[in-house]
């Protein structure tokens, strides 16, 4: 089994390249879908938060811009968060590899893979790229997103270029969509792997 870890910074088009492997064929596990899960109503991690967190949960809720709030500009903060999210994030990673575990490649879509180390964890790396004029478009088209927003996501994210340089190989997204699928048809033929359809 060939496990293959998709980054990219926000707006790169990751989301729509995971669903190109999952058309081809590769299982995809969605770290972010899972956080939103476990924060969810009735989530495994809604009570932990509310506890570490005060005020950030009512009746039974957690409001996620309360506790951006709380953490965005505190790194203890982050990291008292992280610590209570990224365990609950690894044992759903790991259920899902006993999940597939006949697949004979599986997808790893996590949007800050270098930025907490993970890439050891993985057999290849796929960035998802597109030129900065074109993510800054996607992103600021974004409900609730500012200029601001943007260049404080950007301060805590790896640069596009590091990004690029540190994987197996670069999606380009800024191209139209049929030029992007064909671009992962070709990963998984250098992988020696079958795309389906």
């Amino acid at each position: 089994m060939i496990k293959i870890a998709l980054t990219g910074s926000i707006g790169m088009g990751k989301s729509t390249v995971a669903k190109m492997f999952e058309r081809a064929g590769i299982p995809v596990f969605d770290a972010d879908a899972v956080v939103r899960e476990l924060q969810g109503p009735g989530g495994a991690l809604v009570d932990a938060i509310g506890a570490r967190f005060p005020g950030t949960v009512e009746g039974g809720m957690l409001d996620r811009d309360r506790l951006a709030q709380a953490v965005v500009d505190d790194p203890s903060e982050l990291a008292a968060l992280e610590a209570l999210v990224h365990p609950a994030v690894r044992d759903a990673r790991e259920a899902f590899i006993e999940k597939n575990r006949g697949a004979t490649a599986l997808v790893f879509e996590i949007p800050l893979l270098f930025e907490t180390g993970g890439e050891a964890d993985f057999d290849k790396v796929v960035v998802v790229s597109a030129p900065a004029a074109v993510q800054r478009a996607r992103v600021l088209a974004r409900p609730g997103m500012t200029k601001a927003k943007l260049e404080a996501l950007h301060g805590r994210q790896v640069a596009d270029a590091d990004k690029r340089a540190r994987s197996d190989f670069v999606i380009d997204t800024g191209a139209d969509l049929s030029t992007t699928e064909a671009r992962v048809r070709d990963i998984l033929a250098c992988l020696g792997l079958a795309a389906r359809g």
